[in-house]
């Protein structure tokens, strides 16, 4: 397996509210998160940056997650821990007020793959050099599609489109979706919707079937954003399956 991530302010936003990490526990297993921060006063930072550090030190001292149900135990812990560190952050830090911050993960392991997210960002796998979208946004326009008030296509330009319906840090407790996926994939991508407002599925795709190195990848895709406005941060984490080296 091979795996890298990048992250980058873009062409608008004068700082960087995303945070992103790609951790190894002693058994060998694999965390990746991406989280995409919100509020004032550098809150958006401050809220992604403790939910990332939080949820990367709990994994890597952790000698191995366990089975699938400890596994997702485990998940929602780490999960519950980093948002109480935030609603706390708040309440000693007044003008710190409506911080947060988005997350998805994936879990990676020899015998399965749990995907999890809170928030708009979102988590994909690739199969037959395919993107396949797994998380479900936690959006008001999302609710809307699914109601069958609004279409795809006009939840595409909706003024609301940004109305979040959870988030981590709003409140002492909070519910992250888990999803137990295939492992029998090409690739995993975790993004901030930086990449995804920006960028088509099969722009994506077509960048990550090429035969650039896996961090030249990267590059291209927040290249790509950028020249097309870069109108917010732009992060993205991803891991090859087929490739033999780890980085």
């Amino acid at each position: 397996m091979e795996y890298s991530y990048l992250t980058n302010p873009g062409k608008v936003r004068d700082h960087n509210e995303d945070s992103v990490t790609i951790v190894k526990n002693g058994s060998g297993e694999i965390l990746m998160a991406v989280a995409d921060g919100m509020g004032g006063h550098k809150g958006g930072e401050i809220a992604s940056s403790i939910a990332i550090t939080h949820i990367g030190k709990r994994f890597i001292d952790t000698s191995s997650v366990g089975n699938k149900e400890d596994a997702i135990k485990f998940l929602k812990e780490i999960v519950s821990e980093a948002n109480i560190s935030l609603y706390k952050y708040t309440g000693e830090n007044p003008e710190s007020a409506g911080m947060g911050t988005t997350l998805v993960m994936a879990l990676i392991t020899k015998d399965f793959l749990l995907f999890g997210n809170i928030g708009d960002s979102s988590g994909y796998v690739i199969k037959n050099k395919k993107l396949y979208k797994i998380t479900s946004d936690h959006t008001l326009v999302n609710l809307l599609v699914k109601s069958g008030e609004l279409t795809e296509e006009e939840a595409k330009d909706h003024p609301r489109k940004n109305v979040l319906m959870r988030a981590l840090g709003a409140n002492m407790t909070v519910e992250m979706d888990i999803f137990d996926v295939e492992t029998d994939i090409e690739g995993i991508m975790l993004c901030s919707d930086g990449l995804t407002n920006m960028l088509e599925d099969s722009q994506i795709e077509k960048v990550l079937d090429s035969d650039l190195t896996i961090d030249e990848k990267l590059q291209k895709l927040i290249y790509k954003c950028n020249n097309r406005g870069g109108t917010d941060n732009i992060s993205v984490a991803y891991l090859n399956k087929e490739e033999e080296n780890d980085k």
